[in-house]
């Protein structure tokens, strides 16, 4: 099965065979989320993610897609508290869309919606909407969920050609982020890309037209300014005592000029997605 895997792991299709007496009980724990540090990003999504996270590009050089960054280690989500709960006014469609994901099947062209039976929130006890009825057919809880995914990978592939666009326009540089503590104790996150400024202005009028005019220009500018939440990172660690005496120094973001630090943003996010 082609798709991202990240915290799906028992992944299976949907079928009135296999799911007639299950049902979802979502939105109420994200438990399963709490140990990746990044997840993907649409587009779309950058005006409300840019207000609360640090939005940067991840991925090898043939896919690169924005990610948004949870946790300044690579097994930490800081948005998650103990009870399972999301600490942040947006939650991300990525999470959002759990625990159902498509697939492609050998060809590519059809997709398969799958859902993640590991799920907590998956159970036979009628907790939560019904995937069908008692006669086999779909739900309307089913229907809304295909009609989301099937936005969702139009979004996605929408996405995949502004990432395009900005490495065809050699405007992605590798960066990395330095979080230092009153310890002394400095934290790596590296293994993920940023806009290079100076080469966005110094871009040719038509390049910077055609992005404008495609909402790009504007989804880049989000970028970058979202990068201060960089800093804002400090005060959720501390929140958490994972580090009882963190500096209130803002942090450096510095090119990167090595690709192997220990604490890596978007490791958890360099999978494949369904294409269309």
């Amino acid at each position: 099965m082609t798709t991202q895997l990240l915290f799906y792991q028992n992944a299976t299709p949907v079928s009135a065979e296999r799911h007639k007496d299950l049902a979802v009980k979502a939105g109420v724990s994200y438990r399963f989320a709490s140990s990746v540090n990044s997840v993907p990003l649409t587009a779309v999504e950058f005006a409300q993610a840019a207000a609360e996270y640090p939005i940067v590009f991840a991925g090898a050089d043939d896919s690169v897609m924005p990610v948004v960054v949870l946790g300044a280690q690579q097994t930490e989500n800081l948005f998650i508290n103990d009870e399972g709960g999301w600490q942040g006014k947006y939650i991300p469609a990525f999470v959002r869309r759990y625990p159902f994901v498509f697939s492609t099947d050998k060809s590519g062209k059809t997709f398969i919606l799958h859902i993640d039976e590991s799920f907590e929130g998956c159970n036979r006890e009628g907790r939560g909407e019904r995937l069908f009825d008692n006669d086999g057919q779909q739900t309307q809880y089913l229907k809304s969920v295909l009609n989301f995914l099937q936005d969702y990978q139009g979004r996605f592939q929408r996405t995949k050609e502004y990432c395009d666009r900005l490495k065809a326009l050699d405007l992605l540089q590798p960066m990395q982020a330095q979080f230092n503590l009153n310890s002394g104790e400095r934290r790596s996150l590296s293994g993920f890309m940023t806009v290079n400024r100076e080469k966005l202005k110094a871009l040719p009028d038509a390049d910077l037209l055609a992005m404008f005019r495609n909402d790009e220009l504007e989804c880049t500018y989000l970028h970058l300014h979202s990068l201060r939440h960089f800093g804002d990172m400090i005060e959720r660690i501390a929140t958490r005592g994972a580090a009882p005496e963190i500096s209130a120094e803002p942090i450096e973001i510095t090119k990167e000029v090595s690709r192997h630090p220990s604490r890596t943003a978007g490791r958890n996010a360099k999978v494949e997605e369904a294409s269309a």
